[in-house]
């Protein structure tokens, strides 16, 4: 006969499959890390989702930023867009990121554009990033875009060479080692140009 001492707990197996299961299921994370604003983050952002979405991928923006360049939008064009939630402050709606419409329509990847950003009070959450997790929490990609100066162990070094300081910083934990970084370069002088 068996000794029942010796018999895994199946209270502790199921705990170990869900963890297991949670972690796998966890979506990934893609940066477009550039310099500087302009350099053209998003604009390669919206070119890889058009490459996922060509290989089958479904796709979804639920938050891009064209700050009105027409080739940008042109891009965003081409991809269903999500509806932005509208967060009233101070007696007038903010558009922000809607994190219960991506949840509901759950994409396989879905596009955050600037993964630095604050919050307008009263939303979700304070930080874009924190946003970003629970979408990644619940098992859809995400692409997203970000400057090397919000990342908060640069931000004081990039302050001292621009002599510009951003207030909007992340935690460097938010890049982990899962992280897929693309770096976006762009001359100077192309630029200032822009």
């Amino acid at each position: 006969m068996a000794d029942r001492r010796q018999r895994p707990d199946p209270d502790d197996l199921l705990s170990h499959v869900q963890a297991g299961e949670r972690q796998m299921a966890r979506g990934k994370l893609k940066v477009f890390l550039g310099y500087a604003a302009g350099v053209g983050k998003t604009y390669a952002m919206l070119e890889a989702a058009h490459q996922r979405q060509a290989e089958g991928v479904d796709v979804a923006a639920a938050y891009v930023e064209t700050h009105g360049r027409p080739e940008t939008e042109a891009l965003l064009a081409g991809l269903e867009q999500l509806p932005r939630a509208q967060v009233e402050y101070r007696g007038q709606r903010w558009p922000e990121l809607d994190v219960d419409a991506v949840l509901a329509r759950r994409p396989e990847l879905v596009l955050v554009d600037e993964l630095a950003h604050t919050n307008i009070p009263g939303s979700r959450h304070a930080k874009r990033h924190q946003d970003v997790d629970e979408i990644l929490a619940a098992g859809i990609d995400v692409y997203t875009t970000l400057n090397v100066q919000h990342l908060e162990s640069l931000n004081d070094a990039v302050a001292q060479i621009t002599g510009i300081t951003v207030h909007e910083t992340l935690p460097d934990r938010v890049i982990d080692q899962d992280t897929e970084l693309e770096l976006i370069d762009l001359p100077p002088d192309e630029l200032q140009q822009r």
